[in-house]
């Protein structure tokens, strides 16, 4: 690949990887993915042209291609589920009953400031600890 010119569907798939796998709720967002991935492209253009080493390059795209990415609502759920309610259903089952827990937990962030480092707060114990109770009310109303 020129380094010149990292091709825009490299940016692309990287973005559309982390948001299949983390951000499910925007792996079908075509724009936010075409906008994104073009504004790292070029980025990564107008560094190297800048004289950056293709290392400083990458970091420096990286930053735009995965700004607000790093604290995952669906990472966290996900979490929960595996951690508190692995013994209830089986392993296979973990992934699907995290995604369809995803609507019935969202309104919970809304009372946390979800920074990039979220996860490393004290309050993000309480934020695990009401979604483990959502969750068990859900289980109880609804089942599995």
């Amino acid at each position: 690949m020129d380094t010149r010119n990292k091709d825009l569907s490299y940016f692309t798939l990287r973005l559309q990887e982390v948001l299949n796998t983390s951000f499910p709720e925007k792996a079908h967002d075509k724009r936010f993915i075409e906008q994104r991935s073009g504004w790292a492209a070029k980025t990564y253009e107008n560094a190297f042209l800048s004289g950056s080493s293709v290392e400083e390059c990458d970091y420096i795209a990286n930053d735009i291609l995965f700004e607000g990415l790093h604290f995952s609502r669906f990472d966290t759920i996900f979490q929960v589920v595996c951690n508190e309610f692995d013994t209830i259903m089986a392993e296979e089952e973990l992934h699907p009953f995290a995604l369809s827990m995803l609507p019935v937990c969202e309104s919970i962030f809304g009372g946390y400031e979800l920074t990039d480092d979220f996860a490393f707060t004290t309050e993000y114990e309480l934020l695990y600890t009401e979604i483990t109770g959502t969750i068990t009310l859900y289980i109880e109303e609804h089942g599995i």
